[in-house]
C-alpha cells in the first residue's frame, strides 16, 4: 500500500501522463515571490500539450498587507482585504505569465458553484472555454461574498473541487511542505516521507499534522491536503503534494521523485460516469427517435433533432432517463437544458437553438461524456 522514497518512476509517470493539471499554489508561495518560477513551469507544461488550471491563494494576504491589517481580524475586514487583494493577485500572475506569452483569466468560485449541478455545468463550460482559447484560468474562492469563516486551507479543498469540476488527471498541491511523512519531521527525526499512497486509510489520515502557519501567511496544513486528495481521488484524479519553494518543483519531482503521490483507482471520466450511472431517480425522461438511439450506441451525443418527447420537470444539470421509441431505457444522462427548453428544441436542428431560446447554448441535449448507456445482452 505504501512505498517509501525513492518512487521517481511513479511520480514521473503521473506527471507525464496527465493531460489536464490543476496546480494549487499556497499563500506562502505567493507572498514569497515564487510566481516567476511557477510561470516558467506552467509554460513548460503548456509547451508539452498539458492544460493547466491554477488555484491560487493569496488575495486576502496581499490585501491585508496593502491595507495594514493584522492577521487576526473580523470577517468583514477579511472580505475587504480580499476585494483589494484580488486585483493584486491577478497582477502578480500577469507578471509571471506575460514573459511566456500566456494570459491569465480570473475565475472566482463559491462552494455552490461546485456543489449545485446547474452551476457546476456552467463552471465546467467556462473553464473549458478559457482553456480552449489558450488562457490560463486562475481560480480563487470568491472571498468577498463568503458568509462563513475564511481559512486559506480551504483552497486545498477548492483545488480538489476544481479538479473534479474540470475532470483533471492530476491535482498538484504546492505548499511549504514536501510531502506526507510518517510523523512530524520537525519533531521526529526518524520520520519518513511517503512517496506513494494507494489508499487513504485511517492510519494514513492519522499521520497528518497540524497547520504550519509560523510565518503568519498560510493556514493550510497536511490534514486539509489529505482531505483534498480524498475528494480528488473520488473523482478519478491523482494528487501530488510538493514543496513549491524549490526551483522548478514539477520538473524536480519528475526527475528525483520528490513529494507524495496519492493515486486514484479510476480515470476522471470513469469516476464521473460512475456518478451518472448511480443516479437513483432521474428527474425526467427524454424519448429518442430511432436514429438518435443508434447514434448514441455509436458513441455520439444526443442532439435536439433526435428528441421525440420530453417527460417531467427538471433543470439543466439534472439526470434524465434516455428512452428509445418503445420506451426501453437506453441509459441515463445529464441534461444540457431544462425540460421546458428541451421541449421547445425537440426535433429542431442545432443551428436553430439561439433563435428559439434567445441565447447560444450547448449544441447538444446530452453530451456523450455526460451519459452512461446500459449494457445489452
Amino acid at each position: 500500500m505504501i512505498a517509501v522514497q525513492p518512487a521517481s518512476a511513479a511520480i514521473a509517470s503521473a506527471l507525464s501522463a496527465a493531460r489536464r493539471v490543476v496546480l494549487k499554489v499556497g499563500s506562502a508561495l505567493v507572498a514569497g515571490g515564487r510566481l516567476e518560477d511557477l510561470g516558467a513551469e506552467i509554460a513548460r507544461l503548456r509547451a508539452e500539450g498539458v492544460q493547466v488550471i491554477v488555484v491560487s491563494s493569496g488575495a486576502i494576504a496581499l490585501g491585508r498587507a496593502r491595507l495594514g491589517l493584522p492577521r487576526e481580524t473580523t470577517l468583514d475586514r477579511k472580505q475587504a482585504a480580499a476585494a483589494v487583494g484580488q486585483s493584486l493577485l491577478m497582477q502578480a500572475w500577469e507578471a509571471a505569465l506575460r514573459p511566456h506569452g500566456l494570459t491569465p483569466a480570473q475565475v472566482l468560485l463559491t462552494r455552490e458553484d461546485t456543489e449545485r449541478r446547474r452551476r457546476w455545468l456552467n463552471g465546467r463550460a467556462t473553464l473549458d472555454a478559457v482553456l480552449e482559447l489558450g488562457a490560463v484560468p486562475i481560480v480563487n474562492e470568491n472571498d468577498t461574498v463568503a458568509t462563513e469563516e475564511i481559512r486559506y486551507g480551504d483552497n486545498d479543498r477548492l483545488g480538489a473541487r476544481t479538479a473534479q469540476l474540470a475532470r483533471a488527471d492530476l491535482l498538484v498541491l504546492l505548499s511549504d511542505v514536501d510531502g506526507l511523512y510518517t510523523a512530524d519531521p520537525r519533531r521526529d527525526p526518524s520520520a519518513r516521507r511517503l512517496a506513494r499512497v494507494d489508499s487513504l486509510t485511517p492510519e494514513i489520515l492519522a499521520m497528518a499534522g497540524e497547520a504550519n502557519a509560523a510565518d503568519g501567511v498560510g493556514s493550510g496544513g497536511m490534514r486539509t491536503k489529505l482531505e483534498a486528495a480524498r475528494i480528488a481521488r473520488a473523482a478519478g484524479c491523482a494528487t501530488l503534494i510538493l514543496d513549491g519553494r524549490v526551483a522548478a518543483p514539477l520538473t524536480t519531482a519528475a526527475a528525483i521523485g520528490a513529494g507524495t503521490l496519492i493515486t486514484a483507482p479510476d480515470t476522471p471520466l470513469q469516476a464521473y460516469k460512475a456518478w451518472i450511472a448511480g443516479s437513483v431517480s432521474p428527474a425526467g425522461a427524454l424519448w429518442l427517435d430511432a436514429g438518435a438511439g443508434e447514434a448514441l450506441k455509436a458513441g455520439r451525443s444526443l442532439l435536439p433533432a433526435g428528441l421525440a418527447r420530453v417527460d417531467g420537470q427538471f433543470d439543466k444539470g439534472e439526470s434524465v432517463a434516455l428512452l428509445d421509441p418503445a420506451g426501453v431505457r437506453l441509459g441515463v444522462g445529464v441534461a444540457a437544458y431544462a425540460a421546458d427548453e428541451l421541449r421547445r428544441l425537440a426535433g429542431r436542428r442545432t443551428g436553430e437553438i439561439e433563435a428559439i431560446l434567445g441565447y447560444r447554448g450547448p449544441g447538444v441535449a446530452v453530451h456523450r461524456d455526460d451519459m452512461v448507456l446500459e449494457a445489452r445482452a
